[in-house]
């Protein structure tokens, strides 16, 4: 088969500023270089005295690039801001849900060099970043390639007193994938490729993980806290025999009962500091894995947040919508198999709710997403039955599911191949150069 060309989103507002670098042909016929603006009015983009619902910038060379102006990173995250990125291939503005949407039109390879330098130091690792490169390629073509496994699921079960979430990439219905952390973080050229990026992405070019004859909806996540998280306790219920849980060690932690599904397994586990790859507080390892906003997380393999009762029953009453009253406890209902909460009763003066899964509990119980639900919950200050501090201590960052970034970087480091990082996380697939 040959290389595909994908759509990406990369951002979204009422008026789209852009410089474009060279010389570029729009669907209007005719050429357009340097500052450029379109805006949204009455259902239709506006651009040089026109108007439609698409309008596409073709490149007329191969070193031609465009900028995008005020792209926001890391949505709803805590280290969202603005930046202005840089972008090769084609530039696409829809009309989509009463805005406009600038889309890039890009080889998977080319794609794969912006997502490899994007998701972490472009510095990692030659093994990591192969690794990275494959696992990318292959989460990328997973759906395209497999559109009969690949069905919208329904993603959410609302009951008057239970409330399960997720959150899917299948809500993108007018490109491939988005360009932030809900898909793979993708900022174009702006983050400075190397040499070491090009030459991993050329050495697995066309090669994916497969799980008989399909390829791997291949996930990955920042830490999974020295355990990883099964694909249906974050997702759909549907099972993967390559996204199971992994301890992330050579061998299983001495002291541990590991079925982390059990309550008092999970306690342990969670409050003390298991041997992992991705226990780790070097600094040359975790500069190699994390950006320059990422590294303003330190405590990402244990963790601890505090709240009092007046911050806690206002951040849920505000993030879920529902007035609970005073918080009087935070339950875990049910575990995932890395210690995650997959469902959580909150208990309140008011009424009472089971929320999940991890995504939808972390999105409820902070400003911006909880590092991760592998969490226990210490409540203390009692003043006639209800907790006045709440203190939530937890391990990892992320859903945990499929590859440990931080610890696949500690495995890079020790000498580890890429083909030996990747069949260490998804265990039971191959590799195959498709292309």
């Amino acid at each position: 088969m040959k290389e595909l060309y994908i759509n990406v989103g990369i951002v979204s507002a009422n008026s789209i500023e852009f410089v474009l670098n060279g010389k570029f042909t729009c669907t209007n016929g005719k050429i357009y270089t340097g500052n450029q603006k379109t805006e949204y009015k009455d259902g239709q983009a506006f651009f040089d005295g026109q108007n439609a619902t698409e309008i596409i910038f073709e490149p007329t060379t191969e070193t031609a690039s465009f900028d995008l102006i005020d792209v926001v990173i890391g949505i709803n995250f805590h280290w969202e801001r603005k930046e202005n990125q840089q972008f090769k291939g084609a530039l696409k503005l829809i009309v989509d849900n009463e805005q406009l949407t600038a889309i890039n039109h890009i080889s998977v390879e080319n794609y794969l060099t912006s997502v490899i330098s994007s998701e972490m130091s472009a510095t990692a690792s030659d093994e990591l970043l192969k690794a990275h490169a494959v696992i990318s390629r292959s989460w990328l073509l997973h759906p395209i390639m497999n559109p009969s496994v690949v069905e919208a699921h329904r993603r959410a079960s609302l009951q008057e007193n239970k409330h399960i979430k997720w959150y899917e990439r299948d809500a993108h219905t007018h490109f491939d994938v988005c360009a932030d952390d809900h898909c793979q973080r993708y900022q174009g050229i702006t983050r400075a490729s190397t040499a070491a990026v090009e030459k991993a992405i050329e050495a697995t070019r066309g090669e994916v993980l497969m799980f008989e004859d399909k390829i791997c909806d291949a996930r990955f996540s920042k830490s999974c806290g020295g355990a990883s998280e099964t694909f249906e306790n974050c997702w759909a219920p549907e099972h993967y025999p390559y996204l199971t849980k992994v301890i992330d060690n050579p061998t299983a932690p001495e002291g541990f009962e590991l079925d982390l599904t059990v309550e008092v397994n999970a306690e342990k586990w969670i409050r003390q500091s298991p041997e992992a790859f991705c226990n780790t507080t070097d600094k040359k390892v975790l500069g190699q894995v994390l950006n320059n906003y990422d590294q303003e997380t330190t405590d990402f393999y244990r963790w601890k947040v505090n709240y009092s009762q007046a911050e806690l029953s206002e951040l849920l009453a505000r993030r879920s919508g529902i007035d609970f009253g005073e918080i009087i406890d935070l339950i875990p209902v049910k575990r995932g198999e890395s210690g995650r909460i997959i469902e959580l009763n909150i208990v309140g003066t008011k009424r009472s709710i089971i929320v999940g899964k991890e995504l939808e509990i972390r999105k409820w119980l902070s400003n911006s997403h909880l590092y991760s639900s592998a969490f226990v919950v210490d409540k203390t200050d009692l003043s006639n039955g209800i907790p006045q501090h709440f203190t939530l201590t937890g391990a990892g960052w992320g859903h945990g599911v499929g590859l440990c970034q931080i610890g696949a970087a500690v495995m890079g480091e020790k000498g580890y191949p890429y083909n030996e990082i990747l069949l260490h996380y998804f265990r039971g697939a191959e590799l195959e150069k498709i292309y």
